[in-house]
Protein backbone atom coordinates (compact mmCIF):
# COMPACT_ATOMS: atom_id res chain seq x y z
CA UNK A 1 0.00 0.00 0.00
CA UNK A 2 1.23 3.51 -0.79
CA UNK A 3 2.22 5.93 1.94
CA UNK A 4 -0.72 7.44 3.79
CA UNK A 5 -0.84 11.19 3.13
CA UNK A 6 -1.56 13.13 6.32
CA UNK A 7 -2.30 16.73 7.30
CA UNK A 8 -1.58 17.99 10.81
CA UNK A 9 -3.84 20.77 12.09
CA UNK A 10 -2.74 22.88 15.03
CA UNK A 11 0.76 22.41 13.62
CA UNK A 12 2.36 25.10 15.78
CA UNK A 13 1.14 23.62 19.07
CA UNK A 14 3.05 21.20 21.28
CA UNK A 15 1.18 18.17 19.97
CA UNK A 16 1.27 19.46 16.42
CA UNK A 17 5.05 19.60 16.45
CA UNK A 18 5.28 16.14 18.00
CA UNK A 19 2.99 14.80 15.27
CA UNK A 20 5.07 16.36 12.49
CA UNK A 21 8.16 14.64 13.89
CA UNK A 22 6.37 11.30 14.34
CA UNK A 23 5.02 11.32 10.77
CA UNK A 24 8.45 12.21 9.41
CA UNK A 25 9.92 9.17 11.18
CA UNK A 26 7.30 6.72 9.82
CA UNK A 27 8.13 5.00 6.54
CA UNK A 28 4.48 4.34 5.69
CA UNK A 29 3.29 7.91 6.28
CA UNK A 30 4.00 11.24 4.62
CA UNK A 31 3.12 14.77 5.72
CA UNK A 32 1.38 16.68 2.92
CA UNK A 33 0.04 19.66 4.86
CA UNK A 34 0.29 21.65 8.07
CA UNK A 35 -2.48 23.98 9.24
CA UNK A 36 -2.73 26.63 11.93
CA UNK A 37 -5.38 29.14 12.91
CA UNK A 38 -5.90 32.35 10.92
CA UNK A 39 -3.68 35.11 12.23
CA UNK A 40 -1.13 32.73 13.72
CA UNK A 41 2.40 34.08 13.86
CA UNK A 42 3.59 30.74 12.45
CA UNK A 43 1.78 30.97 9.11
CA UNK A 44 4.24 30.63 6.24
CA UNK A 45 6.86 28.92 8.40
CA UNK A 46 8.23 25.56 7.28
CA UNK A 47 6.47 22.81 9.25
CA UNK A 48 9.65 20.76 9.57
CA UNK A 49 11.75 23.63 10.91
CA UNK A 50 8.95 24.53 13.33
CA UNK A 51 9.11 20.96 14.69
CA UNK A 52 12.89 21.04 15.03
CA UNK A 53 13.54 19.10 11.82
CA UNK A 54 15.28 20.00 8.56
CA UNK A 55 13.01 21.94 6.20
CA UNK A 56 10.28 19.78 4.66
CA UNK A 57 9.22 22.25 1.99
CA UNK A 58 5.75 22.50 3.54
CA UNK A 59 4.69 25.89 4.84
CA UNK A 60 2.05 26.24 7.57
CA UNK A 61 -1.26 27.37 6.05
CA UNK A 62 -4.60 28.64 7.35
CA UNK A 63 -6.54 27.17 4.39
CA UNK A 64 -7.28 23.50 5.20
CA UNK A 65 -9.69 22.47 2.44
CA UNK A 66 -7.24 22.21 -0.50
CA UNK A 67 -4.80 20.34 1.75
CA UNK A 68 -7.53 17.93 2.90
CA UNK A 69 -8.52 17.35 -0.74
CA UNK A 70 -5.00 16.06 -1.47
CA UNK A 71 -4.73 13.91 1.68
CA UNK A 72 -5.87 10.55 3.03
CA UNK A 73 -6.32 11.78 6.58
CA UNK A 74 -5.97 14.58 9.11
CA UNK A 75 -4.66 14.43 12.68
CA UNK A 76 -6.29 16.93 15.01
CA UNK A 77 -5.30 17.94 18.56
CA UNK A 78 -6.74 21.47 18.64
CA UNK A 79 -9.78 22.98 20.38
CA UNK A 80 -13.43 21.89 20.10
CA UNK A 81 -14.63 24.68 17.80
CA UNK A 82 -11.74 24.10 15.42
CA UNK A 83 -12.21 20.32 15.45
CA UNK A 84 -15.89 20.72 14.53
CA UNK A 85 -14.91 22.85 11.54
CA UNK A 86 -12.18 20.40 10.51
CA UNK A 87 -14.66 17.50 10.79
CA UNK A 88 -16.91 19.24 8.26
CA UNK A 89 -13.96 19.69 5.89
CA UNK A 90 -12.91 16.05 6.37
CA UNK A 91 -16.46 14.95 5.58
CA UNK A 92 -16.43 17.08 2.44
CA UNK A 93 -13.09 15.55 1.36
CA UNK A 94 -14.17 12.02 2.46
CA UNK A 95 -10.94 11.42 4.38
CA UNK A 96 -9.97 9.96 7.76
CA UNK A 97 -10.17 12.37 10.70
CA UNK A 98 -8.40 11.42 13.94
CA UNK A 99 -9.50 13.69 16.81
CA UNK A 100 -7.54 13.90 20.07
CA UNK A 101 -9.21 17.16 21.08
CA UNK A 102 -11.15 17.14 24.37
CA UNK A 103 -13.75 19.33 26.06
CA UNK A 104 -16.59 19.09 23.52
CA UNK A 105 -20.11 20.27 24.36
CA UNK A 106 -23.09 18.05 23.55
CA UNK A 107 -23.86 20.26 20.55
CA UNK A 108 -20.31 19.96 19.24
CA UNK A 109 -20.37 16.18 19.70
CA UNK A 110 -23.55 16.05 17.64
CA UNK A 111 -21.84 17.95 14.82
CA UNK A 112 -18.90 15.52 14.91
CA UNK A 113 -21.34 12.61 14.72
CA UNK A 114 -23.06 14.23 11.72
CA UNK A 115 -19.71 14.62 9.92
CA UNK A 116 -19.02 10.92 10.57
CA UNK A 117 -21.79 10.05 8.13
CA UNK A 118 -19.33 10.98 5.38
CA UNK A 119 -15.89 10.41 6.94
CA UNK A 120 -14.20 7.76 9.06
CA UNK A 121 -13.66 9.66 12.32
CA UNK A 122 -11.73 8.23 15.25
CA UNK A 123 -12.27 10.32 18.38
CA UNK A 124 -10.93 9.58 21.84
CA UNK A 125 -10.37 11.46 25.08
CA UNK A 126 -6.88 9.98 24.99
CA UNK A 127 -4.97 8.47 22.09
CA UNK A 128 -2.48 6.57 24.23
CA UNK A 129 -2.60 2.82 23.68
CA UNK A 130 -1.89 2.30 27.39
CA UNK A 131 -4.72 4.57 28.53
CA UNK A 132 -7.22 2.81 26.30
CA UNK A 133 -6.14 -0.55 27.66
CA UNK A 134 -6.57 0.95 31.15
CA UNK A 135 -10.12 2.00 30.24
CA UNK A 136 -10.91 -1.57 29.19
CA UNK A 137 -9.57 -2.85 32.53
CA UNK A 138 -11.62 -0.25 34.42
CA UNK A 139 -14.77 -1.31 32.60
CA UNK A 140 -14.09 -4.96 33.41
CA UNK A 141 -13.32 -4.34 37.11
CA UNK A 142 -16.39 -2.10 37.50
CA UNK A 143 -18.53 -4.84 35.98
CA UNK A 144 -17.05 -7.41 38.38
CA UNK A 145 -17.30 -5.41 41.62
CA UNK A 146 -20.63 -4.21 43.00
CA UNK A 147 -21.47 -0.90 44.69
CA UNK A 148 -19.71 -2.01 47.88
CA UNK A 149 -16.65 -0.67 46.05
CA UNK A 150 -16.68 3.10 45.58
CA UNK A 151 -15.09 4.45 42.39
CA UNK A 152 -12.95 7.59 42.46
CA UNK A 153 -10.92 9.02 39.56
CA UNK A 154 -7.96 11.31 40.26
CA UNK A 155 -6.13 13.16 37.48
CA UNK A 156 -3.32 15.69 37.28
CA UNK A 157 -2.09 17.75 34.34
CA UNK A 158 0.16 20.71 33.61
CA UNK A 159 -0.90 24.21 34.62
CA UNK A 160 -1.82 25.27 31.06
CA UNK A 161 -4.56 22.71 30.50
CA UNK A 162 -7.87 24.47 29.86
CA UNK A 163 -10.52 21.76 30.44
CA UNK A 164 -11.41 19.81 33.58
CA UNK A 165 -11.86 16.99 34.25
CA UNK A 166 -9.51 15.88 31.53
CA UNK A 167 -10.82 14.04 28.53
CA UNK A 168 -8.92 11.00 29.78
CA UNK A 169 -10.60 11.16 33.18
CA UNK A 170 -13.98 11.34 31.46
CA UNK A 171 -12.99 8.41 29.23
CA UNK A 172 -12.19 6.37 32.35
CA UNK A 173 -15.39 7.54 34.03
CA UNK A 174 -17.42 6.43 31.03
CA UNK A 175 -15.70 3.04 31.16
CA UNK A 176 -16.55 2.68 34.85
CA UNK A 177 -20.16 3.70 34.22
CA UNK A 178 -20.47 1.21 31.36
CA UNK A 179 -19.17 -1.51 33.64
CA UNK A 180 -21.81 -0.64 36.22
CA UNK A 181 -24.59 -0.43 33.61
CA UNK A 182 -25.30 3.26 34.24
CA UNK A 183 -24.51 6.54 32.51
CA UNK A 184 -21.81 8.90 33.68
CA UNK A 185 -24.35 11.70 33.51
CA UNK A 186 -26.34 10.09 36.32
CA UNK A 187 -23.46 8.66 38.36
CA UNK A 188 -20.70 11.26 37.99
CA UNK A 189 -19.83 13.61 40.86
CA UNK A 190 -17.53 16.35 39.60
CA UNK A 191 -17.43 18.82 42.51
CA UNK A 192 -17.44 18.51 46.29
CA UNK A 193 -17.42 21.50 48.60
CA UNK A 194 -18.78 22.23 52.06
CA UNK A 195 -21.18 19.90 53.86
CA UNK A 196 -21.86 17.42 51.09
CA UNK A 197 -23.27 14.63 53.23
CA UNK A 198 -22.21 11.02 53.02
CA UNK A 199 -21.10 9.56 49.73
CA UNK A 200 -23.95 7.94 47.80
CA UNK A 201 -23.54 4.30 46.73
CA UNK A 202 -22.85 4.10 43.03
CA UNK A 203 -21.29 7.57 42.71
CA UNK A 204 -18.27 7.91 40.40
CA UNK A 205 -16.21 10.73 41.86
CA UNK A 206 -13.64 12.96 40.18
CA UNK A 207 -10.74 14.96 41.59
CA UNK A 208 -8.79 17.36 39.35
CA UNK A 209 -5.24 18.58 40.03
CA UNK A 210 -3.29 21.12 37.97
CA UNK A 211 0.34 22.17 38.25
CA UNK A 212 3.79 22.31 36.76
CA UNK A 213 4.57 20.45 33.57
CA UNK A 214 2.81 17.15 34.28
CA UNK A 215 1.94 15.49 30.96
CA UNK A 216 -0.85 13.40 32.48
CA UNK A 217 -1.39 11.19 35.53
CA UNK A 218 -4.61 9.19 36.00
CA UNK A 219 -5.65 6.83 38.77
CA UNK A 220 -8.91 4.93 39.19
CA UNK A 221 -9.56 3.77 42.75
CA UNK A 222 -12.02 1.04 43.70
CA UNK A 223 -12.36 1.48 47.47
CA UNK A 224 -14.08 -1.31 49.40
CA UNK A 225 -14.33 -2.22 53.07
CA UNK A 226 -10.76 -2.81 54.21
CA UNK A 227 -9.22 -2.93 50.73
CA UNK A 228 -8.54 -0.83 47.64
CA UNK A 229 -7.78 -1.65 44.05
CA UNK A 230 -5.91 1.09 42.16
CA UNK A 231 -5.40 1.15 38.40
CA UNK A 232 -3.28 3.92 36.93
CA UNK A 233 -1.33 5.37 34.04
CA UNK A 234 1.40 7.99 33.90
CA UNK A 235 2.21 9.75 30.65
CA UNK A 236 5.86 10.77 30.49
CA UNK A 237 6.11 11.89 26.87
CA UNK A 238 3.57 13.39 24.46
CA UNK A 239 4.94 11.04 21.84
CA UNK A 240 2.64 8.32 23.18
CA UNK A 241 -0.39 10.32 22.03
CA UNK A 242 1.12 10.87 18.60
CA UNK A 243 1.90 7.17 18.19
CA UNK A 244 -1.63 6.25 19.19
CA UNK A 245 -3.13 8.79 16.80
CA UNK A 246 -1.06 7.47 13.90
CA UNK A 247 -2.10 3.91 14.78
CA UNK A 248 -5.71 5.11 14.61
CA UNK A 249 -5.14 6.76 11.23
CA UNK A 250 -3.65 3.60 9.77
CA UNK A 251 -6.56 1.53 11.13
CA UNK A 252 -9.20 3.92 9.78
CA UNK A 253 -7.76 4.08 6.27
CA UNK A 254 -10.22 2.38 3.95
CA UNK A 255 -12.93 2.02 6.63
CA UNK A 256 -16.47 3.02 5.86
CA UNK A 257 -17.68 6.36 7.27
CA UNK A 258 -18.56 6.25 10.94
CA UNK A 259 -17.64 7.48 14.40
CA UNK A 260 -15.05 5.17 15.93
CA UNK A 261 -13.04 5.10 19.15
CA UNK A 262 -9.69 3.71 20.23
CA UNK A 263 -11.64 0.78 21.66
CA UNK A 264 -12.49 -0.10 18.07
CA UNK A 265 -8.91 0.47 16.92
CA UNK A 266 -7.50 -1.86 19.58
CA UNK A 267 -10.21 -4.51 19.30
CA UNK A 268 -11.26 -4.10 22.94
CA UNK A 269 -15.02 -3.73 22.38
CA UNK A 270 -15.88 -7.08 23.98
CA UNK A 271 -13.18 -7.08 26.67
Amino acid sequence: MTQMRLVVVGASGRMGRVLVRAISEAADLVLVGAVDQPGSEYLGRDAGELAGLPALGLNVSDDPLPLFAAADGVIDFTIPAASVAYAAFAAQARIVHVIGTTGFSAEEEAKIAAAARHAAIVRSGNMSLGVNLLAALVRRVARTLDEDFDIEIVEMHHNRKIDAPSGTALLLGEAAAQGRGVTLQEAGVFTRHGHTGARKPGDIGFATLRGGTVVGDHNVIFAGAGERIELGHKAEDRGIFARGALTAARWARGRKPGLYSMTDVLGLTDF
